[in-house]
């Protein structure tokens, strides 16, 4: 099997339904929707934890959060935070596979990695850590161009929008020096300056459309006026109602016109990033490069958008944990006629490894937990009927949660209150009718809650007891959630945390 040079496509907080293909219209993202002319689309993707760091190291080792012993996103770094940080020390990453055969592996972009400086088996990084600086005497790449480079003198933060805010406005610099054009342009960079006699493998990692919501005033004005997608609401979520007001909210009613300018502003960057993907496969193309590769787009996760008048992520509601997921396969490799246009598969992020691996000509680690998604973009059933995920230390610890989802119904478990809710999705896409109470959906539950509790029970430390006896068992408030694989793996490190 040849190795194809690749191409993993990365944008940071973007949900399913916010493409061109999958919004109705609403959305414009040519590019990506020429990409996904060109591949399968997934359209029963899920992130294994709807935030950045826990979703991002499943990408990176093929297995799922609990395994990595990375569970949420930490506000700082440290053993203090504990499964709250990635760290550097894991046995097989998929650069590093790639780089064992043979490959050169780039990342450009939002890493998330720390140290910040870490390559997590990349042959060289150049990085945009947003406003992160969790290292002594940290700057990333994209901060120390932006500084050097932009005539105004501007800092990153000048906009005065916070990294998780619900504010938005334009990008306060010209469009050239927006973080997605830097990324791209950094990336041709690459492209033309890399070593032709070796196979890439290059992760192009884009920042946004996360927050601060500060597309380049030509985007954010293209929204302006528009017709926004419609913000779901259940009976359930009037308790998320209540606004306290402040910048950082993770939930309330923010009213219609602050609604409007952050769709203006999250619609506005998904379209400015799709411009600038679209640079990279205009070039590609020209370079007759682009028949032959394997090109893999999708996010992290997605962002609520004011749905039930929730915020953010960390959620197991469609717009936090369903995610785009697009594959598409060197032609050679695509059955007659071409790959299949869509699969409705149950997948999920831990699969990029395995599925790039496969592709790619590299042995598969015994330890990654995905399956490859190369017989899927042909036609082949996947050998699996459903997936998980789960967030622990969410914004409120009553939302901790675990989920499972086949593509037609969601179950969403509470681990520490243990609530419990049911979707149909099918009928219901908005999550509107929590149907867990419901008789006639009462065999799909318990068919749902044995999968958790089968899922649950693996989990279970001298601490922590998630399920016994066939039932599911909430975790008190007091009990710090943390897998034994975190500090196994902190304690094989050769690496002293700071």
């Amino acid at each position: 099997m040849g190795k194809y040079n690749c191409l993993l496509i990365m944008m940071d907080q973007l949900r399913f339904d916010c493409l061109g293909y999958s919004s109705r219209g609403l959305v414009e993202t040519p590019n990506i929707d020429w990409l996904a002319s060109l591949g399968t689309v997934f359209t029963n993707a899920y992130t294994p934890s709807p935030s950045c760091i826990p979703a991002r190291a499943s990408l990176m080792t093929g297995q799922k959060p609990w395994t990595t012993g990375v569970l949420f996103t930490g506000n700082s770094a440290g053993p203090h935070k504990k499964g709250g940080v990635m760290g550097c020390n894991f046995k097989h990453t998929l650069a590093g596979e790639l780089v064992k055969n043979g490959y050169h592996a780039e990342g450009i972009g939002k890493m998330h990695f720390f140290p910040q400086r870490s390559l997590m088996g990349f042959s060289h990084t150049l990085i945009d850590e947003s406003g992160r600086e969790e290292d002594k005497n940290f700057m990333s790449d994209y901060k120390t161009w932006f500084l050097q480079n932009n005539p105004q003198m501007y800092d990153i933060t000048d906009h005065g929008v916070h990294w998780n805010s619900w504010m938005a406005r334009p990008f306060h610099a010209s469009e050239e020096y927006h973080p997605s054009n830097w990324t791209v342009s950094e990336s041709l960079k690459y492209l033309k300056n890399r070593d032709p006699s070796m196979p890439f493998f290059l992760n192009m990692s884009f920042s946004r459309p996360h927050s601060p919501y500060d597309a380049s005033q030509y985007f954010f004005d293209k929204y302006r006026g528009r017709e926004k997608p419609e913000n779901a609401h259940g009976e359930w979520s009037e308790k998320y109602k209540p606004f306290d007001g402040s910048v950082l909210a993770w939930h309330g009613d923010i009213g219609q016109a602050r609604r409007d300018e952050a769709w203006c502003g999250y619609l506005g960057s998904i379209t400015q990033t799709d411009y600038q993907i679209g640079r990279m496969l205009t070039t590609l193309n020209k370079q007759k490069l682009l028949d032959e590769m394997l090109i893999v787009f999708l996010s992290d996760h997605g962002d609520m958008m004011g749905d039930h008048y929730l915020m953010r992520k960390t959620y197991a509601y469609e717009g936090s944990a369903h995610i785009p997921f697009i594959v598409k396969l060197p032609k050679s490799l695509q059955k007659e006629g071409g790959q299949v246009r869509t699969c409705n598969d149950p997948v999920s992020i831990y699969d990029v490894m395995p599925t790039v691996l496969d592709i790619c000509g590299s042995e598969i680690p015994d330890e990654c937990e995905g399956l490859s998604l190369k017989g899927s973009c042909n036609g082949d059933k996947l050998d699996r009927r459903f997936v998980e995920g789960e967030h622990i230390e969410c914004y409120s610890p009553e939302e901790d949660n675990f989920f499972v989802i086949d593509g037609k119904y969601k179950y969403i478990y509470f681990l520490r209150t243990g609530a419990e809710m049911f979707f149909d999705l099918e009928k219901d896409p908005k999550e509107t009718a929590n149907l867990v109470n419901e008789q006639e959906y009462e065999e799909k539950v318990k068919e749902f809650r044995q999968q958790a509790i089968a899922e649950l029970s693996s989990w279970n430390t001298d601490d922590c007891i998630f399920a016994q006896n066939g039932k599911l068992s909430p975790i008190k408030y007091d009990k710090q959630i943390i897998s034994p694989n975190y500090e196994k793996r902190l304690a094989e490190s050769v690496f002293k945390w700071m």
